[in-house]
C-alpha cells in the first residue's frame, strides 16, 4: 500500500496547497505549535512534531534592523521628544532580541517586549517601530495559544502608557512636555485592537487547517481500510469459486484415473481451466497495487459473463438453469451482481447436497433481482451461511444501496436473495481519485 501511495502522489504532480494552507505554515523553521506542558513554552515542537531548535534569526534580524531604522527616521520628525541615543537603541535591540525566543517562550516574550517598550516611552524616546517588536510578539503568543498573556501584555502597555501621558508625564522626560490628549490615546487603543484582531484571525485560520488536516488523515485512513476489505473480497471470491471447481474436479479426476481415464483427463483439463482463469483474476486485482493509474488489462467480470460461471459449475458438477436476461448496469454493480451470482454457486457446490441450481434474474422498478435457489440438503457445519462469503455479498450489496437476504427454504433447500438498485450509487470510479487525494494531502501535511 506505501509504494501505491507514493506512486500516486508523484503521478498527481504539485500540491494546491491553497485549499489548506501554505506548504511551510508546519515547517520546522517557520511555526511551532502551542505549549503542551504546565510552564511557558514546554513541550514546545514543530508542526512536523519534533521539538524546535532553530531560532528564528533572519526574521529577527530583519526586523531589528527596520526598528533601527525606523527609530532614527522618527527620531528626526520628533524634534520635541528625547535624543535618540546609546540607551534608547540598546533598549530597542533588547526588545528586538527577545523575539528570538517567541516561539518557545510565547509568555515571557510577549510581556518582556510589552515591559521594554514602555521603558523606552517613559525614557521620552520618540515613538516608532518599537510597537513593531511588541506586535510580533503579541501575534506569536496568540497563534500559541496564549491568548490571554498577549491580552494583558498588550493591556499593560496601554494602561503604562495612558498614564505616563496624561499624568506621570510631568516629572519624566522629555522637559515641557504636554501630555497627550485623549483622542491620541484612543487612537493607540485601536491599533492595539487591530493588532489582537488580525492575530486572532490567524489563530482561528491555523486551528481550521488543523482540523481539515486531521479530517483528512480520517478520511485516507479509512478509504484505505476500506479498500483492503475490496481486495480481500475479491481474492475471497475469486479464490473460493475456483478451488471449490478445482477440488471436485481432482476428486473425480483421483476416483476415475484407473476406471475411466478420458473423463480423468477432462477433469485435469477442467482444473488447468479454472486454474488459469483464478490466476488472470488475481493477477488483475493485484495488478490496482502495483501500476495504480493504469487501465486494467481484462475487463471486470459481470452478469455478461453469466454462461462462462454456469460452464465452471457444470464442469463442477453443478447443472444451473438461468432464467431472466441480465439489465445494463454500471461497472460496479455488475462486478457485484457477478460476484453474489459466483459466491451463491460456490456454496451450493461446497454445501449443499443438491447437484441442481436456480438462479433467476428480474429487473423493474428501479431494481435488479437476483434469486439463487437450490433443493438441499445442506452437507456442512457453515451451511447456514455464517461465513465470509455471505458476509462479503452483503458487504457489496450495502455498498451500493441494496439488500441480501440468505438462509434456508421450508422445503430443505437455501435461497439466496440479492436485491440492487439499477441506479443506486456506484463510487468504485472515484474511490481512486479519492484516495490519491487524500493520501497526497496527508502527506503534505508531514
Amino acid at each position: 500500500m506505501a509504494v501505491m501511495d507514493e506512486q500516486r502522489v508523484r503521478e498527481r504532480g504539485p500540491a494546491q496547497w491553497w485549499h489548506h494552507g501554505p506548504p511551510w505554515w508546519n515547517h520546522p523553521e517557520a511555526t511551532a505549535t502551542a505549549p503542551t506542558g504546565p510552564g511557558p513554552g514546554a513541550g514546545v515542537t514543530s508542526g512536523g512534531g519534533t521539538p524546535r531548535h532553530r531560532l528564528p534569526w533572519r526574521s529577527t534580524l530583519l526586523l531589528a534592523v527596520l526598528v533601527l531604522v525606523g527609530s532614527n527616521f522618527a527620531a528626526h520628525t520628533q524634534p520635541h521628544r528625547e535624543h535618540l541615543d546609546t540607551y534608547a537603541r540598546l533598549l530597542l535591540l533588547a526588545t528586538c532580541a527577545l523575539l528570538l525566543w517567541r516561539h518557545r517562550h510565547p509568555v515571557t516574550v510577549v510581556f518582556g517586549t510589552a515591559a521594554l517598550a514602555l521603558v523606552y516611552l517613559g525614557a521620552g524616546y520618540p515613538y516608532g517601530p518599537v510597537f513593531a517588536a511588541v506586535a510580533v510578539a503579541c501575534f506569536g503568543a496568540v497563534v500559541a495559544g496564549r491568548r490571554r498573556a498577549a491580552w494583558a501584555a498588550l493591556g499593560m502597555l496601554w494602561a503604562g502608557h495612558l498614564l505616563i501621558s496624561l499624568w506621570l508625564y510631568r516629572w519624566l522626560p522629555p522637559p515641557g512636555d504636554t501630555g497627550a490628549r485623549p483622542g491620541e490615546e484612543v487612537i493607540v487603543a485601536t491599533w492595539v485592537l487591530i493588532i489582537v484582531s488580525v492575530a486572532e484571525l490567524v489563530r482561528l485560520r491555523r486551528e481550521q487547517w488543523a482540523r481539515e488536516r486531521a479530517d483528512r488523515a480520517q478520511a485516507a485512513r479509512r478509504r484505505a481500510d476500506e479498500e483492503r476489505l475490496r481486495i480481500a473480497r475479491e481474492l475471497h471470491d475469486v479464490l473460493a469459486h475456483s478451488i471449490s471447481v478445482i477440488n471436485v474436479q481432482a476428486g473425480m479426476g483421483l476416483a476415475l484415473l484407473d476406471s475411466d481415464p478420458e473423463q480423468a483427463r477432462s477433469a485435469l483439463t477442467t482444473i488447468k481451466a479454472a486454474s488459469k482463469e483464478a490466476l488472470g483474476e488475481v493477477r488483475q486485482v493485484l495488478d490496482t497495487l502495483r501500476a495504480p493509474g493504469d487501465a486494467p488489462r481484462t475487463p471486470a467480470p459481470g452478469l455478461g459473463r453469466l454462461a462462462e460461471l454456469v460452464e465452471q459449475a457444470a464442469s463442477a458438477g453443478l447443472a444451473v438453469a438461468v432464467t431472466g436476461e441480465p439489465p445494463r448496469l454500471a461497472p460496479g454493480a455488475d462486478l457485484a451482481a457477478f460476484r453474489i451470482v459466483q459466491e451463491a454457486l460456490t456454496n451450493v457446490v461446497r454445501h449443499s447436497g443438491s447437484r441442481h441450481a436456480r438462479v433467476r434474474l428480474e429487473h423493474g422498478g428501479g431494481e435488479l433481482r437476483l434469486r439463487i435457489d437450490d433443493d438441499g440438503p445442506a452437507t456442512g457445519a457453515d451451511a447456514g451461511g455464517s461465513g465470509n462469503g455471505l458476509a462479503g455479498m452483503r458487504e457489496r450489496a450495502a455498498a451500493l444501496g441494496g439488500t441480501i437476504e440468505a438462509g434456508p427454504r421450508a422445503d430443505g433447500g437455501f435461497r439466496v436473495l440479492a436485491v440492487l438498485p439499477l441506479s443506486g450509487r456506484d463510487d468504485s470510479g472515484d474511490r481512486d481519485v479519492r484516495d490519491v487525494r487524500d493520501v497526497r494531502d496527508v502527506r503534505e501535511d508531514r
